[in-house]
């Protein structure tokens, strides 16, 4: 074989099929071998390039290659720093701590404590789901439909899609679910503003009822906006009432940020819209600056686990922490957060606009840039609410034609028909609008082969 032939995608995707899992999930749907990248772009190793609207599946904050962290693990590598320093302290933890408590609201930031975890969100949640059993001594959590928390044995168990459950069998125990408010598909045959008044309504009085066959949890743990499970945001009454309700019974709210944190929705963390303040927050993906870090942050009243009580042999990350006290001081030099909302804004005012010049979109919803396109068979028969079903099939044509056009994007919720998108918090207003127009000719296309 000669040089250019293994230097294509089709040699590097052969070679890892060949030796990689069958769990790998993203070669299937961008069958590409990466080469290089820079801010919203990459470019694989057949030269060509495409706009990221996936950002590692949220990570990504500044993009790719940011040119400041790259320099600050530069220096970080040049400085002597031990890389590997399990919990020992450093400087540059020190540091990474105190960027972190930082962005915390008033009410958590006072009294925080921080618990670094294995580097990934699913450990992270793990760690408070453990923190929590062990501060309240039992042994029940609560969570909601569609939610997504990782996918280690605990963590899925508090996950909503069936999918990734069906083989495992037997999950940790005493995982309880209630309605999550999703309006365009609401579990109560409403819809509207009902939908979340009705949950919350829902959720406090089966918690209340001495005969509601739950016990009282150890926590309550639940994602502002749904990420994986379809971008549903939840309205900021919701959250209030599960807030308050947590709150009157003793129920430590744990708001897992992972994908929403940092930034991505407009607000630095996607609660804050509600004015609420959780008990526990997890954090990951864009916290590490784009390298693998977790942590839990909690009110110091719950630290009530011993030492060695959760561990993790990677949980001193020093490249990760420089990265990510660099990406928070960008984010916060350039006023990103802000940045977001006004792009996510033109965003999905774009995403509307196409959504009225076809057929196949029954909602456009999600906040800053984290957004989601609900995908619907037109032809297929309404539900309860008059929604055409959801389109699973006709999404997956969507995301392959933006691919072959030059756009990565996701999908996700519901039978992964809903389209999402979470490009950096970098891209720029051409970007967004090139993402749009490649958007835009796709549903045009489909919409000419359906007459």
């Amino acid at each position: 074989m000669d040089a250019s032939a293994r230097a294509s995608n089709a040699f590097y995707l052969d070679r890892q099929a060949r030796r990689e899992s069958n769990a790998r999930s993203y070669p299937r749907r961008f069958p590409v071998a990466l080469k290089s990248a820079f801010g919203s772009t990459f470019t694989d190793v057949d030269g060509r390039t495409y706009l990221d609207c996936l950002a590692g599946a949220g990570t990504l904050a500044l993009g790719h290659n940011h040119p400041e962290v790259i320099e600050t693990l530069q220096d970080v590598l040049s400085s002597g720093l031990p890389l590997h320093t399990l919990d020992l302290t450093t400087p540059v933890k020190d540091q990474f701590v105190a960027d972190i408590f930082d962005t915390l609201p008033s009410g958590l930031r006072e009294e925080a404590r921080i618990q670094f975890c294995s580097p990934s969100g699913t450990d992270a949640v793990e760690a408070a789901i453990k923190l929590a059993k062990t501060a309240t001594c039992r042994t029940d959590i609560v969570s909601f439909r569609g939610a997504y928390h990782g996918m280690s044995q605990g963590s899925l168990s508090l996950m909503g899609s069936l999918g990734p459950k069906g083989s495992v069998g037997q999950l940790v125990p005493g995982a309880h679910f209630f309605p999550y408010p999703y309006a365009y598909r609401c579990p109560f045959g409403r819809g509207g503003e009902e939908t979340a008044s009705l949950a919350a309504e829902y959720f406090e009085r089966a918690l209340r009822d001495p005969e509601g066959g739950i016990n009282l949890p150890a926590a309550v743990i639940l994602e502002a906006v749904q990420g994986e499970g379809g971008v549903i945001p939840a309205p900021a009454e919701w959250l209030r009432a599960v807030r308050r309700v947590t709150r009157d019974l003793g129920i430590p709210l744990i708001l897992d940020e992972v994908q929403s944190g940092v930034g991505r929705t407009g607000s630095f963390y996607a609660f804050q819209k509600a004015g609420i303040v959780p008990d526990m927050m997890v954090l990951s993906k864009a916290i590490g600056g784009g390298l693998p870090l977790a942590v839990v942050v909690y009110r110091e009243g719950l630290d009530l686990w011993k030492p060695g009580a959760h561990a993790g042999t990677f949980r001193g990350n020093q490249l990760a922490m420089a990265a990510g006290s660099k990406t928070l001081e960008i984010i916060e030099r350039d006023g990103l957060v802000e940045r977001a909302a006004m792009a996510g804004r033109r965003l999905r005012a774009n995403l509307e606009r196409i959504a009225a010049e076809t057929p196949y979109i029954g909602e456009v919803r999600g906040e800053g840039l984290m957004l989601g396109v609900e995908v619907v068979d037109p032809a297929g028969r309404p539900d309860a609410l008059g929604h055409p079903p959801h389109g699973p099939e006709i999404a997956r044509m969507i995301q392959n034609d933006v691919f072959r056009a030059g756009v990565i994007l996701e999908t996700g919720g519901r039978y992964g028909s809903v389209l999402r998108l979470l490009p950096p918090l970098v891209i720029s207003d051409e970007e967004i609008d090139q993402v749009s127009g490649v958007l835009a000719s796709a549903f045009e296309r489909l919409g000419r082969k359906a007459a």
